[in-house]
């Protein structure tokens, strides 16, 4: 018994990885329920790859490259660690959301894998802004101070969509996303966010921030975290009837530029 779940709970961190990363890891595991459920709480533990990359690449690039430019170029690393997949999410949800149809036409438009008008323009904003707060932050002082910020703004992202999988219902009942996800408990939801509360501590300590500084950001990340992933949530929960995997997409690129701009904004304070 304690084998078995030893060996799930293995194979739940690498399909967190290959649900949610492009990181190459060449084992085979079972995507079906046992697995996938148990994988949201690994979900932040891929974040914290993805931000340690985007964590060296920035601070290599601030060496080097205007901030400008570097800030588009470490954008394009960053879509590129998640080969797109929460990007096309965002765009699919603006596409059917923002059309004002019937639930069941605004679901129908985000299984359509042509993009319309909104869900370009939706990208485009979302990318001129991101980039835009990540030329504020790759300035060559700033990034060696704050730098480790990038670490763990993707753990927060993905630590709420755990959240938002056990906390919401799923808007296409038997199918989709629901199928795979349908296990998942507010438990293991809880235990996912938790990791990246610990390592905004323990990273910005450790990047040479005192108590007290450390424990702001954490407050600050957390309460932005809440804050607009929730009111997203219930707002696409009252649109759809519930959420789908487009939506967790969307909300995880929504929460990843909320952090930045947080820390934009009270560094610039």
């Amino acid at each position: 018994m304690v084998h078995r779940e030893l060996k799930l709970q293995a194979q739940a961190l690498i399909a967190a990885f290959q649900f949610l990363t492009r990181f190459p890891v060449p084992v085979s595991v079972p995507f079906q329920g046992a697995v996938l459920s148990r994988s949201v709480v690994y979900f932040p533990i891929a974040g914290a790859m993805i931000g340690a990359c985007l964590y060296a690449a920035a601070w290599l690039l601030a060496l080097f490259v205007p901030a400008w430019p570097g800030a588009v170029l470490l954008l394009i690393f960053w879509t590129a660690l998640s080969g797109g997949l929460h990007l096309d999410g965002w765009m699919d949800t603006a596409d059917g959301v923002l059309s004002h149809r019937s639930r069941e036409r605004m679901l129908e438009i985000m299984k359509d894998s042509r993009v319309g008008a909104m869900g370009v323009l939706a990208a485009v904003f979302l990318l001129l802004f991101k980039a835009s707060l990540l030329a504020e932050l790759m300035q060559h002082e700033i990034i060696k101070l704050y730098g480790p910020l990038l670490v763990v703004i993707p753990m927060w992202s993905r630590a709420w969509m755990s959240t938002a999988i056990a906390g919401w219902p799923f808007a296409r009942k038997g199918e989709g996303i629901a199928i795979l996800f349908h296990e998942v408990k507010h438990a293991q939801a809880a235990a996912a966010l938790l990791l990246p509360a610990a390592a905004t501590a323990l990273v910005l300590r450790f990047a040479g921030m005192g108590r007290e500084e450390a424990l702001l950001w954490l407050l600050i990340f957390a309460f932005c975290t809440f804050i607009v992933g929730g009111i997203l949530a219930a707002w696409l929960n009252h649109k759809l009837g519930g959420l789908t995997g487009d939506t967790y997409g969307a909300m995880n690129e929504a929460i990843e530029a909320s952090l930045l701009f947080a820390a934009v904004i009270w560094l610039h304070a």
